[in-house]
Formats: structure tokens, C-alpha cells, sequence
């Protein structure tokens, strides 16, 4: 009998990312070229910050296992894209920033505290292996959720996520 190799932290915990990363890609390249500014109602963020906005999540994965804080007041605004060729090559980018740090990331390195300030007013401090889940995956998927209602207002067709949409064939 041989003994089997024990799966990497990265894999062991986070095995759903590789379909959440695929699915979001999905949605980033069926932005509707010219309805950036549009936005669902008076306090919805516009469609394309909130497509650049998804865009840039798997980064935020990326900082939590490279670093050992993020101080958001130190951060600059990013412009939005306009493109889903220009989405989805930002987007590939920051995914590609996320895999290369979570093949080094351990489960030593993933109980180790990260913090998210504004200044000096601590806003998270948790484990970096907590905050990749809620920080970026959930937080990724929430604002998928939102591109997809965004989108059906639209009448752009939404990719299934979990299963097909009804702009999808069964």
C-alpha cells in the first residue's frame, strides 16, 4: 500500500475558488460595451465600477496571503474598464496574482492574523485563512450576484453560476 501525499492547505480549504474564479470570468465577458454608467437605481454603484469592482476581488486575496495588512485609506482609485476584454484581462491578471500566492500559502502562514484598517481604526483582524473566505470569496460572490441582476435589468443573458439561468439552455 502506498501512502498518499497529503493535499496542499490551498486545495484542502478552498477547492470551490477554481469554479467561483471560472464562473465570475463568465460573467466579466458579457459586459455590455456602453452601459457603464448605468445603474439600477440612485444608490447602486454604476455598472462598470461594479464590473471593475469584481474584477479586482481576486487581488484582495492575493494582499491577504502576501501581506499582513491593508490600509484602505491609503488606496487609489482604480479606473473603470470598459470592455469585457478589458474585465476579463484585469480579472485573469488578479486571479493569476491569487493562484501564484495560494500555492505557497501553508497552514501556519493561512492562522496568521491580517488586518484591514482605515487609518489608524482597525475595521477586520482575523485569520488570513478566515479572511480569504470572507474578504474575497463571499465578498466575490455577492457582487457577482449583483453584476447578474444588473445584467437581467439589462437584458444581457446571465451565465448560470450553480446550475443554468433561464437565459441558458437545460
Amino acid at each position: 500500500m502506498t501512502a498518499t501525499k497529503p493535499l496542499p492547505a490551498a486545495e484542502l480549504l478552498y477547492a470551490d475558488f477554481d469554479h467561483e474564479l471560472s464562473t465570475t470570468r463568465r460573467f466579466l465577458e458579457r459586459y455590455p460595451v456602453g452601459k457603464g454608467a448605468w445603474r439600477p437605481h440612485e444608490k447602486s454603484r454604476p455598472l462598470g465600477a461594479l464590473a471593475t469592482h469584481v474584477a479586482a476581488i481576486p487581488d484582495r486575496g492575493r494582499a491577504i496571503l502576501e501581506t499582513e495588512e491593508l490600509d484602505v485609506a491609503t488606496l487609489q482609485p482604480r479606473p473603470e474598464l470598459e470592455s469585457g476584454e478589458e474585465l476579463v484581462r484585469f480579472f485573469d491578471a488578479n486571479v493569476g496574482g491569487l493562484r501564484a500566492a495560494l500555492t505557497g500559502a501553508d497552514l501556519a502562514g493561512l492562522e496568521r492574523l491580517w488586518t484591514f484598517r482605515m487609518g489608524g481604526q482597525v475595521l477586520v483582524q482575523e485569520p488570513k485563512r478566515q479572511l480569504l473566505r470572507s474578504m474575497m470569496m463571499s465578498h466575490l460572490i455577492h457582487h457577482r450576484a449583483q453584476l447578474g441582476i444588473y445584467y437581467r435589468l439589462l437584458g444581457v443573458p446571465v451565465p448560470g453560476a450553480y446550475g443554468p439561468t433561464a437565459d441558458e439552455s437545460r
